[in-house]
């Protein structure tokens, strides 16, 4: 329940920053399955946002262990699940006298087998880092490690890797478009041998396909949902609805994005800032509405049903054009 709230709002927070989230080839996402997701990693935090909100299923995120340094952090990763990786660099940077274990993972590994064991789904970025060059970084070998890890020491069946690419018209502009290349899925069960640089080397090869190589998906005919589809009276409904999340909530996002902006030190942050401050902002401006209409009806019951309404142009307002994809 957690995870589908926090998916359903980061949906319409991506909304609030990127004009559009295009998705190519989305189809060969399967729907079941121990399922590796490979994705580029040049956006930090909203890399794994657009991930959960493209896959329909639940996705068991991994993240940098050093975030789990700040207690509200860890206490949200322990919430959703996030499994924490921990690098040689950042143990060396954090306490340089202390020497790198090679098993400072094994935890992590063995719950990232046990979801696959579940047949779930783990994202993981094989570069390692998140970065602002234009390319796909050199790849670690540690998911090729845990997909043959799951074939031959797990005896799990089926795994799958999948490339997706993220590609940003520019990152860092307020309504810049988004586009999502999926591309062609690994079957681990056919991988010849156990060799994990080998298997590194094709994931690069397919992850820099649908990344570096890929440009921006066109807005296919599949992706908008046309006003045929809709009587003129469900339009006209999601027309007023989407108006009203427009006006109700672009002064804490205009807000939200103005201090993103001014607070950025580099091109990572501004859409996650925008993200974290004008969630912060509309949760403001969610408390003073109820206060209002509370004190002008006194009905705790109608002030609840107007904060609805009040979701409800939310969503609109984020997907009138640019439907979710549940």
């Amino acid at each position: 329940m957690i995870y589908r709230s926090l998916r359903w709002i980061s949906g319409v927070a991506l909304h609030w920053f990127y004009g559009d989230i295009r998705i190519a080839d989305r189809q060969r996402i399967p729907d079941r399955g121990p399922l590796f997701i490979a994705v580029n990693h040049q956006n930090a935090l909203v890399d794994s946002l657009i991930t959960g909100w493209v896959v329909r299923r639940r996705v068991t995120m991994t993240a940098k262990a050093t975030l789990t340094r700040n207690p509200v952090v860890a206490l949200l990763f322990r919430m959703l699940g996030v499994v924490p990786l921990r690098r040689s660099s950042d143990e060396t940077n954090y306490d340089s006298n202390v020497p790198v274990s090679r098993s400072r993972n094994e935890n992590s590994f063995r719950e990232i087998l046990d979801v696959l064991e579940r047949q779930g789904t783990v994202l993981i970025f094989p570069e390692g880092k998140s970065h602002n060059e234009p390319g796909l970084e050199p790849l670690k070998s540690g998911l090729a490690r845990l997909a043959l890890s799951a074939r031959d020491e797990r005896s799990i069946r089926g795994v799958t890797i999948l490339p997706l690419g993220l590609v940003f018209e520019d990152k860092s502009r307020p309504g810049s478009v988004v586009g999502v290349n999926v591309g062609d899925p690994i079957a681990v069960d056919e991988w010849p041998n156990s060799d994990r640089v080998a298997l590194t080397k094709e994931i690069a090869r397919r992850l820099r396909g649908v990344s570096e190589e890929a440009g921006l998906p066109s807005r296919t005919s599949t992706e908008v949902v046309s006003s045929a589809n809709r009587s003129p009276l469900e339009a006209r409904i999601i027309s007023i609805a989407a108006f009203w999340g427009r006006i109700t909530h672009e002064v804490p996002i205009r807000i939200a994005r103005s201090l993103a902006l001014r607070r950025s030190a580099d091109a990572d942050q501004p859409a996650m800032l925008t993200i974290v401050i004008g969630a912060g902002l509309v949760l403001v401006t969610y408390v003073l509405h109820f206060a209002i209409v509370d004190a002008l009806v006194h009905s705790v019951w109608i002030s609840g049903l107007y904060v609805a309404t009040l979701l409800v142009g939310a969503y609109w307002a984020a997907f009138k054009d640019h439907p979710r994809r549940s």
